[in-house]
């Protein structure tokens, strides 16, 4: 909602800004002199036991570190970091799933902070700082305190309120792969962005010369985005990312730029808006309780949390307005003003990765727009877009920035990302989430899995498939990659085994122009999916993975009319070798049922003779990797296109896993070429055998049929598992 008017001025200012300021030099003898102190702190409670009433004064320490919400940490390099203390421990809930008998599948999911949280630790945060009066500072919060083994660096750039709190309902889930700096601007300082820049790149230095070797990460909303793009434009040669949320490189175009004559001449006794505040800091209500309800949460838990968030604000209307005073509003505004024209000057100049998150209800900032810009701009620029979030993106609730690195591949720990060490499995939540969006999918396909025992047995189910890697599964590509959907999600529900699928370097690129350059493939890589080449298959069978293969690739995924089930793979036999090398059992699959579903009726051979999709395949064909070059024949024609395809009544999916095909101790016997390729071909012609039996089987299945499925279900339960034919 575009808000104008004077009558709403206020209510957008009390959104987006942060406290009473005065002047304070950033170098100035004061901070130097408490280069090592701590913001102590008692926590407030948060629980019904310990009333948030309970609140203890708070003070500045001088030299080590005490037990406390935030350590301070110095802008100079120092010799040796502090060492974190006292964190608390966290009550543990979630999924904890097993692979076998110890192997971990889903990270262990720990409660996230909430709204009331940012607004109590605020409440402190601004005291303490207060009581010196002091320049910028780092402090990183003390929940962020349990990271892993060479975690980079996280520098959290505040908007314009400059709390430094806008992580809060990350810190716990961030706060286990990065070693966290939050940026605070206390009440009374009025530092210039400039000043703030040169802070911020000292500390970037600083950092970079104690590991060269490793990246370190700009989180910046609003303001802060702004900050970012202007210390890596002024460091080019430094290894940075950066992720902005809403940046206000757009205040050009922005509904508050005008508010700033409008504000020189509002009487300090203007009231604020409380219902706009609310509706901006808590979001929409609904959609709240929706994405509450679709996490499973029980209605009682989700009123509850709803209530605690809505409640937060008035409660703590007295620390917003604390920060809100007109001269700070207006000297934030000349702020935003003076940074948006600072980082737009240098945009040419940004060499570093950027991933621009952007909200599609922004009523502050022209935020998709502005995603958009800079996605063009910028040459290592990633966009994602959330249409159904406001401003304050980083405090929704349905909102996870780990999820969002982890699908945009945006985790490294050195100079380069590497998708088997840097990757973080799913957890129970994210999982759950992208199982819950294909529905629609699994009612309509019901997949009924076979898998073959040890003894020759062909049962229902996936028994059959070993639970120690390293296995490679090796099977047909239906229309589309339409089987992956069912696949990676059974094994994990059934087996609690992440497979990891090679997939084509096009699901990891950036389209700058075209139709692709609107598609993610987010959800497959937090599924484990890795672009192909032999170093990632070498990596992946190093690591006792289970991996998942289509030997066939986009030229069978996109196949044209009367191909379905037709196989159409390369003469190299590579992936016989490298699975010999590490002794990996080779599991063939068939899988059926794409005909019951849908129909080509548009082709490639079609659209190529229609001046707009021959325009547009190649187009995207001169954008994308290009495989199998080599080749000769259809395996060559890799050329990306999208099908037209007529749906029809759902039939059903069947999926067929073949005996274990052993490779340990062969891997002399595979040197020779000729060995290598017979097995090769066996592999082959027992995917081809298992479609056969599959399409000749489903015949004898009476719930083939939607109608039968759902009459099933009517009378047993949406979660039974509906019969099928006896293999």
């Amino acid at each position: 909602m575009a808000s104008t008017g004077a009558s709403l001025c206020p209510t957008v200012m009390s959104s987006v800004f942060g406290r009473e300021v005065r002047p304070s030099a950033v170098g100035s003898s004061k901070f130097k002199s408490n280069n090592k102190v701590l913001i102590s702190t008692r926590r407030l409670a948060l629980s019904a036991e310990q009333p948030a009433a309970a609140t203890v004064g708070t003070e500045w320490k001088e030299g080590g570190l005490e037990k406390g919400m935030f350590e301070e940490k110095p802008e100079e390099e120092e010799a040796h970091r502090n060492t974190r203390i006292d964190v608390e421990e966290e009550k543990e809930k979630g999924m904890r799933k097993k692979h076998g008998s110890e192997k971990q599948v889903f990270e262990v999911e720990e409660e996230r902070m909430s709204l009331k949280d940012y607004f109590d630790q605020a409440k402190d945060l601004i005291k303490s700082s207060s009581s010196d009066g002091g320049p910028p500072r780092w402090f990183s919060p003390l929940e962020c305190g349990s990271r892993s083994s060479n975690s980079p660096l996280l520098l959290f750039l505040p908007g314009t309120d400059g709390v430094g709190l806008g992580l809060i309902r990350h810190h716990r889930r961030i706060g286990k792969i990065f070693d966290i700096w939050c940026l605070h601007i206390p009440v009374k300082d009025r530092t210039t962005f400039r000043e703030l820049v040169k802070l911020v790149e000292r500390t970037v230095k600083s950092e970079h010369r104690r590991s060269p070797n490793r990246p370190i990460y700009l989180v910046g909303e609003t303001l802060g985005a702004c900050l970012a793009l202007s210390v890596a434009a002024l460091n080019p040669d430094i290894d940075l990312v950066l992720i902005l949320a809403n940046p206000a490189t757009s205040f050009d175009k922005s509904q508050l730029q005008p508010l700033i004559p409008l504000l020189e001449f509002m009487p300090d006794s203007f009231q604020l808006s409380l219902p706009y505040i609310l509706s901006l800091m808590t979001g929409n209500s609904l959609r709240m309780v929706t994405a509450s309800l679709e996490k499973g949460y029980p209605l009682q838990h989700t009123v509850e949390e709803l209530s605690r968030d809505l409640f937060a604000v008035p409660s703590y209307l007295s620390v917003l307005a604390d920060i809100l005073p007109r001269e700070t509003i207006l000297w934030k505004l000349r702020m935003l003003k003076s940074a948006s024209a600072f980082a737009n000057s240098r945009l040419h100049s940004v060499k570093a990765e950027i991933l621009v998150l952007s909200s599609g209800r922004d009523q502050l900032l022209p935020s998709q727009e502005e995603g958009k810009r800079l996605f063009k701009m910028l040459p290592k620029c990633e966009i994602r877009r959330f249409e159904d979030s406001g401003h304050f993106l980083l405090l929704e609730d349905d909102f996870d920035l780990v999820t969002v690195i982890k699908g945009a591949c945006f985790y490294r720990r050195s100079k380069q990302h590497d998708y088997i060490s840097d990757y973080m499995p799913p957890t129970a939540t994210e999982f759950k989430k992208i199982v819950d969006s294909y529905n629609w999918f699994h009612m309509a396909t019901s997949p009924a899995m076979f898998s073959t025992l040890d003894n020759g047995k062909i049962v229902r189910g996936l028994a059959g498939i070993p639970s120690e890697g390293p296995v490679l599964l090796v099977g047909y590509h239906m229309l589309l990659g339409l089987e992956k959907i069912s696949l990676v999600s059974q094994f994990l529900i059934e087996r609690n085994i992440l497979v990891r699928g090679i997939a084509h370097p096009m699901m990891f690129m950036k389209f700058n122009k075209g139709r692709l350059s609107e598609l993610t493939f987010d959800a497959l890589k937090i599924m484990g999916a890795v672009p192909v080449s032999g170093k990632n298959f070498f990596k992946l069978f190093s690591s006792n993975s289970h991996v998942l293969l289509y030997p066939g690739g986009m030229r069978e995924a996109l196949h044209r009319k009367g191909e379905e089930y037709k196989l159409f793979w390369p003469e190299q036999s590579e992936f016989v070798r490298m699975a010999a090398r590490f002794g990996a059992k080779i599991i063939p699959f068939g899988a059926v049922g794409e005909d019951d579903i849908g129909e080509v009726f548009l082709d490639y051979d079609d659209q190529v003779k229609i001046p707009y999709f021959r325009d547009y395949i190649e187009e995207t064909k001169n954008e994308i990797v290009r495989l199998r070059t080599e080749n000769a024949g259809e395996v060559a024609n890799q050329d990306p296109y999208l099908p037209g395809v007529l749906p029809k009544f759902p039939g059903r999916f069947y999926y067929y896993f073949g005996k274990p095909i052993e490779t340990k101790g062969m891997k002399h016997v595979l040197r020779d070429r000729e060995k290598c390729h017979e097995l090769y071909l066996q592999v082959q012609s027992d995917i081809q055998r298992y479609i056969d039996y599959l399409k000749e089987k489903r015949e004898h299945d009476p719930y083939r049929n939607l109608l039968p499925r759902l009459l099933y279900q009517t009378t047993h339960g949406f979660t039974s598992e509906i019969p099928s034919f006896e293999p």
